[in-house]
């Protein structure tokens, strides 16, 4: 992958970053400003349940980010592009669809299809 390449995915890599950390600063000043307690039990349940909902939302952005962070550290190391289990070089157009993906579409695709039969 060229130098040029390389730049753009980190571009893109920690533009996604900064948004989801931005993201993650609203929400956290967005349920201190919404932490009211109410009386009805019915409200209390509805807003304990967007929090939930909200809370599990950045738990997996937390999680994205930290893929990010890893990704970053692979462009650094001169190890991005490369599936992690076969060595190939990923693709450019499934990198730019995820950016953070570390396997071949091969590799993937294979990983899925163990998956839906390990669930059956």
């Amino acid at each position: 992958m060229s130098a040029k390449q390389l730049a753009h995915f980190r571009k893109i890599l920690e533009t996604l970053k900064k948004e989801l950390g931005e993201d993650i600063d609203r929400t956290v000043h967005t349920m201190q400003d919404e932490a009211t307690v109410f009386a009805d039990p019915n409200d209390r349940a509805s807003q304990e349940t967007d929090m939930a909902i909200e809370l599990r939302n950045r738990d997996r952005e937390r999680k994205l980010i930290k893929k990010i962070d890893e990704t970053l550290a692979n462009i650094e190391n001169g190890d991005y592009g490369f599936c992690v289990k076969c060595g190939v070089e990923i693709g450019i157009k499934r990198l730019e669809a995820r950016p953070t993906a570390t396997l071949c579409i091969d590799c993937k695709t294979l990983d899925e299809m163990k998956e839906r039969q390990m669930a059956k």
